[in-house]
């Protein structure tokens, strides 16, 4: 079956359908894979005809239905392979998806040509029907850097001030226009004067044009094209609507307008989709997600049946009663409450610290009690809501000696020398990729100068061709010097001569006689500096990795697609990551630190979104709460230091938020040894102290104003209650006396209240403190 042409298999017959389906009732016959699913789980499975919405809850199981439901077509002959289609987020998760599938029917699943990610599923269409778009059907794939650069360029031809409107702020604009389905002709008025005084749709359409001769395309358009083929060729169209009997989508809480207006023409002859998500993990509306795609499924598709998977098999009672609680003050959710058979398990704790380096001493400590009670470090993550959060536990980790990882860092393909090796082997595949030609055409260094280069770009603008070619049309005239003629005419027959040793040489055998032959292996041998060896060894790694793939174009393919780390998960360490980078994972112990206001929920969301940001915020914190299966550990910090400058902080709304029942609150350790520290930090806000003594909750007859935050730990509030009560400070200071504080340093006495003191500090500003806290200098 594997042979035919995808558009020639026909449909299963009917008849032939109904006397499996019947035969199997009659004999009572319950498939092995379908045994052991609970009863939602069945339903979301044997549910195939007409549109289904499946609400997974976090650790629901939503894997298996998936895999089980593609197994359930399979098996009983409601389509072929080749007639399902099925989408999911990363090409990880489609490969895990087709092994399951085979192992749960007993072999190797053929034919699944279209199980893959939005992407590589656009890209797939794109190229049968290239020449509909104004492409070639060997159109190259840019990633960010590539389209920075060509981005650049056209801003400097069209005389805009790169430096006053830089080319990334560009092209987030772009982004953010392909993933809502927008070609340049749409761009709203009001947007296209977000970017150069009105000039964002022109620079737009000049961006696209520029990418038809280059014969290429960036991500947006793998799928932004693919509507404008949809709806500019009925008949292709048709097709695909024809092909695709089933439809799965994974993840369709995160999908954008582009994604989701792709699936929803691709549904409308048969409309037996899919779609599995929660709209309480909806975290990535800031790359374009649309949570109210999920919202609205079931107006898109009338009739729409929708099962709720509400059992959960990874957490304790606790965590996810903590979990249920928070997530229960949004207002955009359709719903649901996630319950387990396992035993209760601890509280989620909740602690208060005097500062970031006190937090990560105190979870650094922790973690090594842990290992000593013979816990695994794999199964320890530190989630955090900023990257920079992350800077105080690698110190700490590295002063313990605790191995860790850091995951989400950079990319094996993202470094410099992996982006000039797959340059030179892009331009041997794709000889018009201009950004191929452009990084490497003089790297190594080979004499051509800037003016080269310059002359190079005139004539392909006013040719309107490749730089490659361009370079043909030079060598051949004397427009160029003649040093820099001969080196360019040197380059381009060892770029011909490398292609046509494509096909009869092995991928890697000829990458290692380019990355040879162009002298970049050597230029690195001859540096000197320090991390010249660790890239010599990338090459190397590259080289063994590409073995892996087919042929050279299978692995371009790739990497224009794929950007997962490979990391090895077997190693024994600490999981260092942000909540959204967490999102899919689970592990038996998770700290949660950061939980201020403005940090979580972070301002920035607060600002530019408002209402619809504060509760993307907070699924996120669902999202990092629901990733613990044991233990969650939160905490927040009355001083953090952001950008090198000392911010005092409240503890995140969130945390109030928080059921009691299923929460236990720590004693707060302000890093002096005492409960007072607490105290001061609430001061400087200008509250009263028994307000800030520990996290709570809304009282019920509603007496906390405002989400205040009130005490539930009587220890801490009586401690801060007697340093309100000390002794006058008037006693024992006076106003312009020169004082030392332990966290602020030196400082003059500007105005005293009882025991409170508002000081100038020499470098730190004007502070309210305890007189409790300073000494006279």
């Amino acid at each position: 079956m594997s042979g035919e042409d995808p558009f020639d298999l026909g449909a299963i017959p009917e008849e032939e359908t109904a006397r499996s389906t019947s035969a199997a009732a009659m004999a009572g016959a319950v498939p092995p894979y379908l045994r052991g699913m609970n009863a939602e789980q069945l339903d979301a499975v044997e549910a195939l005809d007409g549109p289904v919405l499946v609400l997974a809850g976090a650790g629901t199981g939503k894997t298996r239905v998936l895999t089980t439901r593609l197994a359930h077509l399979l098996a009983t002959r409601k389509a072929w392979p080749g007639q399902i289609l099925a989408v999911t987020f990363t090409n990880k998760a489609a490969r895990e998806m087709k092994e399951r599938i085979g192992h749960l029917i007993g072999g190797v699943v053929e034919g699944m040509q279209w199980l893959g990610t939005f992407h590589s599923l656009g890209a797939k269409i794109l190229r049968r029907h290239a020449e509909l778009v104004g492409l070639r059907s060997d159109f190259t794939i840019l990633d960010m850097d590539d389209q920075i650069r060509l981005l650049k360029q056209i801003i400097s031809a069209e005389g805009i001030d790169e430096k006053r409107w830089p080319a990334r702020q560009l092209a987030s604009h772009i982004d953010g226009w392909k993933n809502r389905g927008i070609t340049p002709d749409k761009v709203p008025q009001g947007e296209a004067f977000a970017y150069a005084n009105g000039k964002g749709a022109e620079v737009y359409a000049a961006y696209q044009a520029r990418l038809k001769v280059l014969n290429a395309a960036d991500f947006g358009d793998l799928l932004l094209e693919c509507l404008r083929l949809f709806q500019e060729n009925p008949d292709v169209l048709a097709t695909y609507q024809d092909r695709f009997r089933y439809m799965l989508v994974d993840e369709y809480q995160d999908t954008n307008v582009a994604q989701y207006l792709w699936l929803r023409l691709l549904a409308q002859k048969h409309k037996n989709i899919c779609c599995v998500g929660d709209d309480d993990q909806s975290i990535y509306g800031w790359r374009g997600a649309e949570v109210d795609n999920i919202l609205k499924f079931e107006k898109d598709f009338p009739g729409a049946k929708v099962v709720r998977l509400e059992q959960n098999y990874r957490s304790t009672p606790h965590i996810l009663g903590a979990a249920s609680g928070l997530i229960r003050a949004n207002e955009s959710r359709l719903g649901k409450t996630l319950w387990t058979e396992l035993d209760e398990g601890e509280r989620v704790t909740v602690k208060g610290v005097w500062d970031g380096e006190e937090e990560a001493r105190q979870i650094g400590d922790k973690i090594e009690e842990m290992m000593r009670d013979g816990h695994p470090l794999h199964q320890v993550a530190i989630l955090v809501r900023a990257s920079f959060q992350m800077r105080e536990f690698e110190d700490r980790f590295i002063n313990l000696g605790l191995p860790y990882r850091v995951v989400g860092g950079p990319r094996f393909y993202e470094r410099m020398e992996i982006r000039d090796a797959n340059a030179y082997f892009r331009l041997i595949a794709q000889p018009d990729d201009d950004l191929a030609f452009e990084r490497i055409v003089n790297k190594p260094r080979r004499g051509l100068g800037d003016k080269a280069v310059q002359s190079l770009h005139q004539v392909a603008r006013s040719q309107s061709i490749s730089l490659m070619r361009a370079s043909r049309l030079l060598i051949q005239s004397e427009e160029l010097k003649q040093p820099a003629r001969r080196n360019l005419t040197a380059f381009v027959q060892m770029v011909d001569r490398w292609r046509e040793l494509i096909p009869g040489l092995p991928h890697t055998e000829l990458a290692e006689i380019v990355l040879d032959e162009s002298g970049y292996t050597e230029m690195w041998q001859n540096d000197k500096s320090a991390d010249a060896p660790g890239r010599l060894d990338n090459l190397k790694e590259l080289i063994r990795s590409m073995d892996h793939f087919e042929n050279l174009a299978g692995y371009l393919e790739h990497i224009s697609l794929v950007m997962d780390i490979q990391q090895n998960e077997t190693e024994d360490k600490v999981n260092l990551m942000t909540m959204h980078a967490a999102k899919g994972l689970e592990f038996d112990t998770v700290f949660l630190p950061g939980w201020e206001e403005g940090l979580f929920p972070h301002q920035r969301a607060l600002d530019d979104q408002g209402l619809a940001g504060l509760e993307e915020e907070r699924r996120l914190a669902y999202v990092g709460i629901t990733r613990a299966k044991k233990r969650a550990h939160i905490s927040f910090a009355a001083n953090r230091r952001v950008h090198n400058l000392w911010q005092n902080a409240l503890p995140s709304r969130f945390i109030d938020e928080l059921p009691q029942d299923h929460v236990e609150v720590l004693e707060a350790d302000m890093g002096y040894g005492s409960y007072q520290s607490f105290g001061q930090s609430r001061f400087d806000h200008g509250f009263e102290t028994s307000d800030y003594s520990s996290p709570g909750w809304r009282r019920a007859q509603g007496q906390a104003q405002g989400g205040a935050m009130r005490a539930r730990a009587p220890q801490i509030e009586a401690q801060a209650e007697l340093v309100a009560t000390s002794d006058p400070a008037a006693a024992r200071y006076e106003v312009g006396e020169r004082i030392f504080h332990q966290k602020f340093g030196y400082g003059r006495i500007r105005l005293i209240d009882g025991n409170k003191l508002t000081v100038e500090f020499e470098k730190a500003g004007i502070k309210k403190v305890i007189d409790t806290f300073v000494e006279r200098h």
